[in-house]
């Protein structure tokens, strides 16, 4: 069996210029969640936001600030992430609620996927790891286990599991997501919110993203990302690149005007 990933990387990233279009043969062998009951409930995940005291990442930031949460501890770090996921993907089509928590069974964010290439909106399981160390590809394995914990709308064929950190894919990773007979996506996204890497594989593909592309654009550096930036003594410029999906070279999904195609 084939499975092609398709991907995009930023710039400066020095990875073999092959994984543009990287073709996995797969041995039949290999073992996934993928026959797991999808109609038998097994864990209960609220679907509302697990936190009463906030519900996005400007009321997280009145919240750690009230509480006196500092930005190092790692509850501040993995919540702040996970809200940066949640309003950067929604420049891609998604729309997603916070579930993280001590009993989120590994789901960070729960949603759908809406773009013009879906006959429907798809449902998505979002796992956020903030970490400052390249990913390893048991972050796949991972990623595909969120799926026995699923919450009862989150079963069935039509569902994407999407991994998002900081740091881009490894071969690893790439190799992982190929081989898996699951439908999942991976999704660079840096603290401040640039997405900057997306691929996903043959599964994911079948579901609607036939005919889908990912390409580099232009954008106005946003502030959220200058900020996070600074904080940790990275220079910043006026222009930065950012990827988004096309379809037939147009641009499926986006949140800033007159951004110029890279």
């Amino acid at each position: 069996m084939q499975r092609v990933l398709r991907t995009a990387f930023r710039g400066k990233r020095t990875l073999p210029i092959n994984w543009i279009a990287y073709t996995f043969r797969c041995s039949s062998t290999i073992s996934s969640p993928s026959s797991v009951d999808t109609d038998t409930p097994q864990y209960t995940v609220p679907i509302e936001g697990t936190s009463k005291e906030h519900n996005d990442l400007p009321s997280f930031l009145a919240y750690a600030s009230r509480v006196r949460l500092r930005p190092t501890n790692p509850t501040y770090v993995g919540t702040h992430y996970e809200y940066t996921v949640a309003s950067s993907l929604r420049r891609l089509g998604f729309s997603l609620t916070r579930v993280g928590g001590r009993s989120d069974l590994g789901i960070d964010l729960l949603g759908d996927w809406t773009l013009p290439a879906f006959d429907s909106p798809l449902k998505v399981i979002v796992q956020c790891k903030a970490i400052n160390r390249v990913l390893s590809p048991n972050a796949v394995r991972e990623l595909e286990g969120t799926f026995v914990g699923a919450p009862a709308g989150w079963r069935g064929p039509d569902v994407i599991g999407v991994l998002t950190t900081p740091k881009n894919a490894t071969k690893g990773v790439y190799d992982a997501l190929g081989r898996s007979k699951l439908p999942l996506c991976f999704i660079m996204i840096g603290l401040g919110g640039r997405m900057e890497q997306c691929l996903w594989n043959a599964a994911a593909r079948e579901k609607g993203l036939e005919g889908v592309d990912v390409t580099l654009r232009y954008t106005p550096e946003r502030k959220a990302e200058v900020e996070a930036m600074t904080k940790l003594g990275i220079n910043t410029h006026a222009v930065s690149r950012e990827i988004a999906l096309t379809q037939n070279g147009k641009i499926l999904s986006t949140e800033i005007e007159g951004d110029t195609q890279a």
